[in-house]
């Protein structure tokens, strides 16, 4: 494993510590909310850019991946894209090539990660329009693509109340996941991306909260 994976990442680099075992509760989590209607598509957003949703949307890909699920993580950051850099791998074709080139939709540029069960979708080169693009017909096939080789597919999106990415996106999904950060995310942007999800009827599964105490994450074995 290299050592910018592991940096990076707490499941990997500390895979017993408080924080990975709140990963794998949020795992447990998403497979019991939905046993009728299981999630294969999945948005993670944050309501503003200030939010660390990228190293969230990547722990949480690897102990869906080591949970023996195969996983797909995909960078629809298309402004300002960071799994290529969390992983340490190229950002010349992703996303966008598979939007713009047929021969990249039949062979997906993937990146097979050094952790088992996951495959990684970088953004590939930054339109100049990147919502049009999440929100056309062709990201409809883009996901379909990638559902057939994967469990579950996680999408990296834009802040919510930045831009209409998320949004856009979240219409073409399962449902979507708000990540907000102890001490950094406002309350009110936060209700405000969820009311901003709830007006366009985009299935909201849960919050997640990033950078709190150690204290508060562990609690009580009774609790």
């Amino acid at each position: 494993m290299t050592s910018q994976i592991r940096a990076n990442l707490v499941t990997v680099s500390d895979p017993r510590s408080v924080t990975a075992e709140a990963y794998r509760a949020l795992r447990t989590n998403l497979s019991f909310s939905s046993l009728d209607d299981p999630i294969r598509t999945l948005v993670v957003t944050t309501p503003a850019p200030q939010d660390n949703k990228s190293l969230v949307i990547s722990n949480l890909a690897v102990i869906m991946a080591q949970g023996g699920n195969r996983t797909i993580l995909v960078d629809c950051d298309l402004r300002r894209p960071a799994l290529h850099e969390i992983f340490g791998v190229d950002n010349s074709a992703g996303l966008t090539t598979m939007m713009l080139d047929e021969s990249a939709m039949e062979a997906p540029p993937l990146h097979q990660t050094e952790i088992e069960n996951l495959s990684l979708l970088p953004s590939g080169p930054l339109p100049p329009n990147p919502a049009d693009l999440l929100g056309s017909r062709r990201m409809n096939t883009v996901i379909d693509q990638l559902k057939e080789g994967a469990d579950i597919v996680l999408l990296d999106a834009p802040p919510i109340i930045a831009v209409t990415d998320a949004a856009v996106l979240g219409s073409k999904v399962d449902g979507v996941l708000l990540v907000v950060s102890a001490g950094v995310t406002r309350r009110d942007h936060a209700v405000r991306a969820k009311e901003m999800l709830a007006k366009v009827n985009i299935r909201v599964v849960g919050a997640v909260l990033d950078n709190a105490p150690t204290d508060v994450m562990s609690g009580s074995y009774y609790g």
